[in-house]
């Protein structure tokens, strides 16, 4: 536990500090993976085994330091599983599995401190990038330190919409939503990260984000990103659950109502209506 420091105080703003040190401390792991990895001519059949090897090193890793500073927090995470109470992190110790596999640096680890249901912390890490997108809920996102805020983007004919594919949903569904959005103009791409792709919506690089079915560990960070980074984002443990996963949507503004029409997912909360222009 090198890169961990020794004490992080019981509260959020000790939750917070650990969470941007193990990220990071998890990051140069992934880093050290990916870049073997390539040394050593990767492939999709055989060296598949290096990428679940980092995989699993990266959420020990950050397992045994949250079970260290806060045992008394559980853990979820994509690999080892886990459980839930009122105070739990969610963690995806490599998202963009098959970018990594072809040395493409398009990956990330996601990292969520959920806390009576609600998330309260997320970070995504992209170390190829050494890009660390970080918020607390009421104070804003950022990324490397600095502010960030969604697009202006102010109409699908300028708009560039990212969607991510899942076997859990028919493929039909998810055509049809491409079909509604190239209709009305929008430009539909696929980057395979699934929590960089809401990172990306919460700095502006997109306008939108829509998926019909992500697991928690994907999307928690990355949705709570866009909402503190002035957003629209779908009620995801309203229509999902932490271990079930459920639809994702997170749009800025003036798009969203439209994405939401798409994609037949709802972005209004039963207990927080959002009010906005139709798009």
């Amino acid at each position: 536990m090198d890169h961990i420091k020794p004490r992080y105080s019981d509260d959020l703003p000790g939750r917070a500090l650990l969470c941007q040190d193990v990220i990071r401390s998890a990051g140069a792991l992934v880093l050290d993976g990916f870049r073997q990895s390539k040394k050593r001519g990767f492939s999709m059949k055989g060296p598949q085994d290096f990428l679940t090897e980092t995989d699993a090193a990266s959420e020990a890793h950050i397992r045994r330091a949250i079970a260290e500073h806060f045992p008394q927090d559980t853990f979820l995470g994509e690999e080892g599983g886990g459980t839930v109470s009122d105070c739990v992190w969610v963690v995806d110790p490599v998202d963009g599995t098959a970018n990594f596999a072809r040395g493409i640096p398009h990956f990330c680890i996601s990292i969520t401190y959920v806390e009576a249901g609600r998330a309260e912390i997320g970070a995504i890490y992209n170390p190829a990038q050494d890009e660390l997108y970080f918020c607390r809920r009421g104070a804003g996102a950022t990324l490397n330190g600095s502010p960030i805020k969604v697009s202006p983007t102010s109409g699908f004919d300028a708009a560039s919409v990212e969607m991510g594919w899942s076997r859990r949903v028919p493929d039909a569904a998810f055509l049809e939503t491409m079909r509604q959005l190239l209709e009305k103009g929008a430009n539909v791409r696929r980057g395979a990260s699934g929590a960089l792709a809401l990172a990306y919506v919460a700095d502006g690089r997109s306008d939108a984000y829509v998926e019909l079915h992500m697991n928690a560990w994907d999307c928690l960070a990355g949705l709570l990103l866009v909402a503190e980074a002035g957003g629209v984002v779908c009620p995801f443990m309203e229509i999902g659950t932490l271990l079930n996963g459920g639809p994702v949507l997170a749009a800025t503004p003036a798009i969203a109502r439209g994405v939401s029409v798409a994609s037949g997912i709802p972005i209004e909360s039963r207990e927080q209506p959002i009010e906005l222009q139709p798009a």
